[in-house]
Order: C-alpha cells, then structure tokens, then sequence
C-alpha cells in the first residue's frame, strides 16, 4: 500500500463536507476535531499514549465522519427520487482494505496528509494495521468491489448484498513448502468502517435447525428454525465522494441470544447453544464442500444471503411503491453467479405466498426482475443440489422448483416436439444416482438476462455449456466483458506510473479510462518511455523493500518479475509454469554461462483446503524454489519466490512490479480474468492463451504486443479423444527431462515420491488441461520474452502501447453496459 501522501493529486474540487455544504467538519489539530475526539473517546486514552492501532481507528473513523453526511445525503437523494435501483447479490466482496480508498475517492489526501504530518503519524504503519476485509477469495469477490466502487463513481442508486464472514475463508502459511491454514480473525479488533443495523434484522424460516455433533454444524430435520440477519452496512464511496451507496453483509443470530431456564439448570452451554449454531452460519466463507456436513451449511449460507436481501429489497420497495407490477420497473436484481439463483424461487415465495398473486403475474414479475451472470464453464463449479437438501431444509422451494419445472419442460416439447434427450437435458432436476437441482438452470430460466463476462466464454457458454437452454431463450444471452476500477488498481496502488499519466495525458483517465488512447501515439517518444522505465524501476524498488522487510527474502529488482497470482487450479496452469522454470534450470545447469537475462518467478494464490492436488503443485513451487535457490550454477539468474496469504493488499504491491503476467489457463476454461486487465493497466507484458479476456486484451493492444500461444478452446475441445501426453514425452527431451526430474525426487528434500501424484496427473491420467501440449510452444514464447527484454526501450514501447490499450478494461465500462442494456437504471445525483 503506498503512503497515502504518495497519491497523485487529480483536479477538480474535492467533494468533502465543506464542498457539500454541511459546514466545516474540523479533521484535527484542535481538542474537538474529529481525530483527536475519536482518539480520546472511543479508545479514553491520552492521545500521547495510544497505540498504533488506535491512532488507526481513530484516523478512519474520523474519514468516516467526513463521508457521514454524504452517505445520508445519498440515501436521501435516492429515496425521494425513487428510482429504479440496482441491487448485487453476491457471495463475495474482497474489498481488500478501506482507508487509503476512502482517502483517495473523498479526493481527502492533503486533509488526512496535514493531520498525519502534525501528529507525527506514519501513514504507511497507519494503514498497515487495517487487515485485508475477510469477505473473499478471488476474481469473483474482487469484480463484485470493482463493480460497487464504479456503481457509487457513477451515481447509479445501487446496494450490494453479502454474508458477514467472521474468519473470511482462511489465512494461507507456508510450512515446510505447504500450505497450513489458519482462521482468518479479521474481525478481531473493531471494523471501523462498518455500522451495525439491529432495528432492521430480518427472520429466515428454515424446515429444520442447526445442531452441533462432534464439534460441527449438522442439520437436523422437521424442526422448523428461525435465524436471524443482521445487517451491518459499510460506506462505498464513489470517486469525487459526492455518491456514497451502501454494502449491506448479514451476519447470522439466533432470535434469542440467551436461554435463562436452562443455565438455571446448569446447562450452561445449552444457555447459548442456539446463538453458537446460528452464528456459525456465517463463520467462514466457502465451507469445506469435501463433506456433507459443509456441503449443507454452505446451502443454507446461500439461501440465508437470498432470503435476508429479498426481504429487506422488497422493503425498500413496498416504502415507496403500492403496486407489485412496479417491481421490474423500481428494481433490477442482479445475481453474481449461482450462488445466489435461488432468489427465483424465494422471489415466487413471496409474490405467491405474501403479496397472494397468481402464478403467472408472478413469474412475469420475477423474471423481469431478476438477471444472471455465469463466471464458469467448470461443470463442478455449475452448482447441483440434492433434491433430498431442499426436502429437509425448503420444502416449499422444491415445490416450486417442480412446478416450474413442469412448465418449462412443457415449453420444451412444445417447441422441440420428440426430443425427449433435449428435455432431459434443458430440465431442471438432473437424475441419475440421485436426483439434483440443477442451480444454473434455474437461474436461467427464472432471469430476463444471462450474460457472460468474456466474449469466448459468452459464446462457449451459448453453444455448449447450456446450448438447450440458449436455443429456448436465444434473446437472454448476452457478454458483458469483466473489467476492473482505474482508481484502485493504477490510481492508488502504483502512485509513480499514475503520476507519469497524468502529466502526459490529464487526469481524465481516472474517471474515463478510454482516455488513456492518447498514450498511444506518446509511446513513440524515448522521453516517456525512460519515464515508464523509471516509474518501473520505482515500483520494483518499493515492492523489494517491503518484501525483505517483511519477509526476509531478497529479490534482484533488475531481473524480470514474471508473476502468475491466482487461486490454485489445475485448469489455472501454475504446473505449467513451474515446468518451464525446470526447464530452464536443466538448460543453466548443462550451461551455466547461457546468456539470460535473470528472472524472478512470483506465485501466489491460495488452494481449497480440500483439493489436494492444488496443494501439492503449492508444495512442489516452494520445493522447486529451495532447490534453486541453493544450486550455484543457477543463483541469480533464476530464482523463484511464492508468496503466503495472497489478498488485494499484496496485489496492490506486486501488480505495479510486475514485468511479466502469467494467463497461461488451458484455453476454454478461464471465464474472463481480472488480473490480467490489472497487470495490463500496469504495463506488464502478457504471456498467455486466446483464454477469457486475454484475448480481448491482444485484440485491443495488438497480438504483436502480447505474447500469445499454445492450443486454442476449438483445438482443445477437438483433440480430446485422441491426445496422448505420453507422444510429448517420449518425443520432446526437454519435457522429459523435467517430469524425470520432478519425478524422480530431485526437488522432494528426502521424501521420496511426493510428487508422483503429479507425473501421473500429467501421464498416466492424460494430462486432462494439456500442459505437455502446449510446455513446447510456451518454452519458445518465453525465450521471446527474454530477447526482448534485453532492449529495455523497445520493451518500454509495448508496456506503454498496452497501458494505451487498457481503457476499455474499465469495470465503469462494464457497469454502463449491465445499466444500459439489462438493468435499465440510470444515474440519480446527489448534491
């Protein structure tokens, strides 16, 4: 994270209180002012004797006093206009942390900078001691935050939905070479940023409770149960400040926290049990899905999320609105993925159960409502869900499942008469060994919109993932191509290149990215591009210093950082990567003087606790690392670093180092990305498939300025019954030689065998993401990116050509088109 006195400046007028007409809010300097008043009172400590940490509660409690007023002004902007609204339901918000973007989007930097230099603050340790939001775990989480910070920027009326996790999903260490999770406490100390609701908790019925056996949550059926969401909201400002919409996280109670009449009889533990199996519903994100038990509480985590935010969306509209046939017009609900799909069925619930409607203007109104996003083409990611859950947990949505169901397969016949296997397949309940829901289905059928977030994947997603169901409803499929906000990812995190932009273009570009074209033509100058490399250098020297200050490790900031940080998946390809790597170690040390320029390989990213698989390719890395590290025939020319507990904050410094981003997915499998848009953005040079928004991106910058190979989707998906990774073993030595290598034990440090899960996954089991297919073509990408890189101008020129490129990677981009073309909502100012 950058000091907060290190951010560019924009022009214009900052919308702080003042500007706003509130009066003047004294940020400090004086006993009354805000900082010293939260110091004093909140913490009653002497303000000479405080802590770093509540020096950093009382800093941002003070920028949240700034943005009070706003954020009232904006709810009441919203509630007299009664606009259409949006509202994002998603299963994960990775916000990452929240003072220096508050600082920075409230345009605040030179008030907070002031108050900091007076009380002999360190802006750095100050922001240091705020944990990255525990409310996710990738690109999913990370596109929902882009998407809240470009709704507020651009004055859309809009509230995101989530869970309040209270441990997030884990914190990632490093023992041994591997991961070792922790519970993620990140809600240890006062979240200062949010504010909690009690006065507008909401009841959720369930047709059975939760019981604790052997230590873990397991349901226990035909007990009928009430939990109850409580709301905690949390300020997202938009840039400028004057929008400050809301993101509303339900944390799980019991609707009585405390049993008297059994701690009378000396159940002390019974007294509280009902709170304790509540309030594990919203413990940890992601339970682990390897058994029953976190299978179930991770439905009821889905349905606990739709159930509280329908009930508290329909509140805000029955506040302003009489008349249930307003609701399409009033209210545009958007689920981020299948997480949330059953919002059709709990919609219906409502309208048929509550508001007495028939079945028809039900429907209408629910699909009308209601839009889908797909993030997957992963069959186990399409969520299923045993029909035997909902009979114990919702009985009454199954009911309504079956009936939708029933209708739809009519539509199905009527117009596709005699293809039963069609049915079969467009059908909502899957058969076979047992009978499930089938999550995206529904989401399908019951939305008015399902949309993609790449182009290739929209279009894969069209023509094989659901083909029955597009043919049924051809005109509710669209793309919506992911993008990611300027503002944190080059405005705050990379201060040197942001201020390189500014000075060569304006500062336009922070709030209409498409502005940065007019870096293309500039990138022919040797001026700016020794000014990039500058900016560059700066970046790599900051990310160095902090990685050996807080870790120990020693990094060459002239080698090429070659970074591929992502969730650990197999489909993901770090495999790939690490096999390059042995193989240019069996290259230096057959030739220790071949001339390379010397390189970094940066990993990071977090594998599920249960795939273990993605573990071991973790294990193998920190093995393959250590071995290197101490070979003299390769020190310093390669050296290879992963990087624990990966989250926004780490990206935030290692992004705008980075020379070259690793997007090496098998093609077909990455829905879009988001870290290839950051890495872009921030002038790193792309090694990658024609995978997801990949190859967007090269369209946009040019192929001539990524580094592209490897089997294309059609190539893979054409090849399947017929590839045989044994051909490239036998055929290609230096494929060989590393599996041996790897194989054979030279990287297990005396445990032999270990990593023979891996050579089978790669031979005997065939290889099913074809590393061995593409390891060739890539190893050849990658001795272009070496020869390049030893031409720093021309290296420079393409770096530059891409940032150029990179404006229509915006998430404001992206929210334009979800307000314009499928949510039809519109900007509602706030004064």
């Amino acid at each position: 994270m950058p000091p907060i006195s290190a951010q560019p400046a924009p022009t214009g007028t900052p919308a702080t209180p003042e500007h706003n007409g509130h009066g003047k809010i004294l940020f400090s300097g004086d006993p009354n002012a805000s900082y010293e008043r939260r110091l004093v009172f909140d913490h009653v400590v002497e303000p000479k004797t405080a802590t770093i940490r509540e020096q950093f509660e009382a800093v941002a409690r003070a920028v949240r006093d700034l943005l009070t007023r706003q954020w009232l002004k904006t709810t009441q902007a919203h509630d007299r206009a009664n606009p259409k609204r949006v509202y994002y339901l998603s299963m994960e918000f990775l916000i990452g942390r929240s003072l220096t973007n508050n600082i920075t989007n409230l345009m605040a930097e030179p008030i907070v900078q002031e108050a900091m230099q007076r009380e002999g603050l360190d802006p750095i340790m100050l922001a240091e001691q705020e944990p990255d939001a525990g409310l996710g775990n990738g690109g999913l989480g990370r596109l929902a935050a882009c998407f809240l910070d470009s709704m507020a920027t651009m004055q859309l009326p809009a509230i995101g939905y989530g869970l309040r996790y209270e441990y997030g999903i884990f914190r990632q260490e490093i023992e041994n070479g591997a991961q070792v999770e922790r519970p993620d406490n990140w809600l240890r100390r006062p979240d200062p940023w949010e504010i909690p609701r009690p006065c507008e908790t909401v009841e959720v019925r369930l047709n059975c409770s939760v019981r604790i056996h052997n230590g873990a949550p397991h349901l226990e059926p035909n007990t009928p149960r009430v939990l109850v969401g409580v709301p905690y909201d949390r300020p997202i400002v938009g840039f400028g400040g004057k929008t400050v919409n809301t993101l509303r996280l339900w944390g799980a109670s019991a609707p009585d926290f405390f049993n008297l009449g059994e701690f009378n009889h000396g159940d002390f533990f019974g007294a509280v049990l009902d709170r304790v199996t509540a309030e594990s519903l919203t413990r940890v994100l992601y339970p682990d899905d390897s058994t029953a038990a976190g299978r179930r509480l991770r439905f009821v985590q889905e349905y606990f999320l739709v159930a509280c935010s329908l009930a508290d969306i329909l509140r805000r509209f029955k506040s302003s609105n009489s008349d249930w046939r307003a609701l399409p017009d009033k209210v545009a609900i958007q689920l981020n993925d299948t997480h949330p799909a059953l919002a059709v069925t709990e919609l219906m619930r409502v309208l048929l159960d509550d508001a007495r409607l028939g079945w028809d203007e039900a429907w209408d109104l629910t699909v009308r409502t209601l839009a889908y996003t797909n993030h997957t083409l992963l069959p186990e990611a399409l969520e299923r869900w045993p029909v035997e859950l909902f009979e114990l947990v919702l009985p009454r949505h199954l009911e309504l499942i079956f009936e939708i169901n029933r209708r739809f397969l009519g539509a199905v016949r009527s117009k596709f008469p005699n293809d039963e296997a069609r049915a079969e397949r467009a059908s909502l309940i899957e058969e076979g060994t047992g009978r499930n829901v089938r999550m995206a289905h529904l989401a399908i059928i019951g939305t008015h919109s399902t949309n993609g977030v790449a182009a290739i994947h929209s279009e894969l997603l069209r023509t094989r993932t659901v083909k029955d169901l597009a043919e049924m409803f051809p005109e509710r499929f669209g793309n919506k191509t992911n993008g990611i906000t300027p503002r944190r990812w080059l405005h705050l995190c990379n201060p040197a290149l942001a201020a390189l932009v500014s000075d060569a273009i304006g500062d336009g570009w922070i709030t209409d990215l498409s502005k940065l074209r007019a870096l293309a033509p500039l990138a022919e100058d040797p001026t700016l591009r020794a000014k990039f490399r500058r900016a560059k250098e700066t970046a790599k020297e900051r990310f160095t210093s902090w990685l050996q200050t807080t870790t120990g490790q020693v990094v060459n900031p002239v080698s090429i950082f070659d970074c591929q940080i992502k969730r650990i998946h197999e489909y993901k390809r770090q495999l790939l990567m690490v096999l390059h790597i042995v193989v240019l170690y069996n290259r230096l040390r057959a030739d220790p003087s071949l001339p390379i320029p010397p390189r970094t390989f940066f990993f990071a990213g977090k594998a599920a606790p249960a795939y273990t698989l993605a573990k071991l390719i973790i294990r193998l890395i920190n093995s393959v690392a250590a071995v290197i590290d101490s070979d003299p025939a390769v020190r310093g020319k390669l050296a290879v670093v992963f990087l624990p507990e990966y989250n926004v904050s780490l990206a935030e410094r290692l992004i705008p180092a980075a020379d070259v981003s690793e997007q090496i997915s098998t093609a077909g499998f990455e829905a879009s990305g988001t870290s290839n848009m950051k890495f872009m953005m921030n002038g790193a040079l792309t090694v990658g498939t024609r995978d997801g928004a990949t190859i967007e991106m090269a369209q946009e910058a040019g192929e001539e300025n990524f580094f592209l190979f490897g089997l294309t989707a059609d190539q893979v998906a054409s090849s399947r019954g017929w590839y045989d990774p044994h051909w490239h073993y036998a055929h290609e030595l230096e494929t060989r030689t590393a599996l041996d290598l790897i194989a054979l034990g030279h990287f297990s440090n005396g445990a032999p065998g270990v990593f023979a899960p891996i050579r089978d996954t790669l031979l005997t089991k065939g290889d099913y993401y074809m590393h061995l297919a593409d390891l060739a073509d890539y190893t050849r990408t990658q001795e272009r990116v070496s020869a390049l890189f030893t031409d720093p101008d021309a290296w420079a020129k393409k770096a530059l050509l891409n940032i150029a490129h990179s404006g229509r990677f915006s998430s404001d981009r992206t929210i334009h088109e979800y307000a314009t073309e499928i949510w039809g909502a519109g900007p509602c100012p706030v004064d």
